[in-house]
């Protein structure tokens, strides 16, 4: 990676050596598979067909495409509380626009916003990180990172560009941190629009008196991702150990990745390229170790439950955790925006860009 230093910014061009590409391809052809399960279906986790296929694809993907890609819009990096952060930034030629933060999923990357670029750069300034210890971020330096911390980060990130107000939108871990920055709701917040807000029954039955078969099966879904979703339980208690083992194997790294497929339910509209682009991410940029550390620093952070206060809007895409509005509602104060939409899942800046791009506007408008 070739790197051009000025002031606190460094402005960089990411290409990554030959022979880590070559290695990966050596390790693919080298790939010892684990003996399938009787119907090799989903229900066991990953099935050694899928990975057989996506195995084949992966020695003929051209990285040096994405690359390509990558480096049509302006990359930096900066250090933010003792962090390098790495972050794409495209400002808007119009005058009027406004910034606007990325914040991407787990596991995901800014990779998942790159589709989206031309579709928002009428109306903001775009800033697009890597959260720390994710891509080109990684690796982190220190323990106790939590999405509050990357909240504050956020913040700081775009103050150091010149932004005194901005927004923020995000998914899975993003729309985490858009709801912390929410909490900060720090001098110029334009607010948090996210796809997900993960409030959740506290026992006290007078919950369920208003809820109707929509609240009831959005309980299903979150029923059937917790007995799906074993990498919750791994990265919050052991997350070096299944980084031991990532950090090792690309078609590990492909395996744990299949969240992108949601779990093999037929859901999922995010591309066999799209999936191969973020598991090379992560191989190339050895980092789904410390990424996986969120789970388990969040699981043992000592906090009160805090409501937010900041402007918030919600967008609700089929396929996708199903935020139940009134434990929303409940946890947060300021909810001003809420549409539903009949296609797309968890990756819906991958799978429905135009309609993420549609409601971004309406809610900053």
């Amino acid at each position: 990676m070739n790197q051009q230093v000025s002031s606190q910014i460094s402005t960089v061009t990411v290409e990554f050596p030959q022979a880590d590409l070559d290695d990966l391809r050596s390790r693919l052809e080298r790939t010892r598979f684990a003996p399938s399960v009787p119907g090799d279906s989903w229900e066991y986790g990953t099935p050694t067909a899928y990975l057989a296929d996506m195995v084949e694809r992966w020695k003929g993907f051209d990285w040096r495409a994405v690359e390509e890609r990558i480096n049509a819009v302006p990359n930096h990096q900066t250090e933010i509380d003792g962090q390098v952060v790495h972050f794409v930034h495209v400002p808007s030629a119009n005058p009027d626009a406004k910034a606007l933060l990325l914040a991407h999923t787990y596991p995901g990357s800014f990779l998942e916003f790159l589709p989206m670029i031309e579709l928002l750069t009428e109306e903001f300034h775009l800033v697009i990180p890597d959260m720390p210890g994710f891509g080109l971020s990684a690796p982190l330096v220190d323990t106790g990172r939590t999405m509050k911390r990357v909240a504050e980060t956020y913040d700081v990130l775009m103050r150091r560009l010149g932004y005194d107000s901005y927004g923020v939108h995000g998914s899975d871990g993003g729309a985490m941190v858009g709801r912390e920055l929410a909490i900060l709701n720090p001098d110029g917040f334009l607010g948090a629009h996210v796809l997900q807000l993960f409030s959740f029954p506290s026992g006290d039955p007078s919950e369920f008196e208003g809820f109707g078969p929509k609240e009831y099966a959005a309980l299903e879904h979150m029923q059937w991702f917790q007995s799906v979703g074993g990498y919750n339980a791994m990265n919050g208690s052991r997350p070096q150990t299944i980084g031991a083992a990532l950090a090792d194997s690309p078609v590990g790294t492909l395996a744990y990745s299949e969240l992108f497929e949601s779990f093999g339910n037929g859901t999922s509209l995010v591309t066999p390229e799209q999936v191969l682009e973020q598991a090379t991410y992560y191989w190339l940029t050895n980092s789904y170790a410390s990424a996986a550390r969120y789970h388990y620093e969040e699981g043992r952070a000592e906090r009160e439950p805090e409501i937010s206060q900041g402007r918030i809007g919600v967008a609700v895409f089929k396929d996708d955790f199903q935020t139940i509005r009134s434990l929303a509602e409940r946890d947060n104060a300021n909810i001003q925006h809420w549409s539903e939409f009949s296609e797309g899942g968890h990756y819906a800046a991958m799978e429905r860009p135009g309609d993420i791009a549609a409601d971004l506007k309406v809610f900053f408008a």
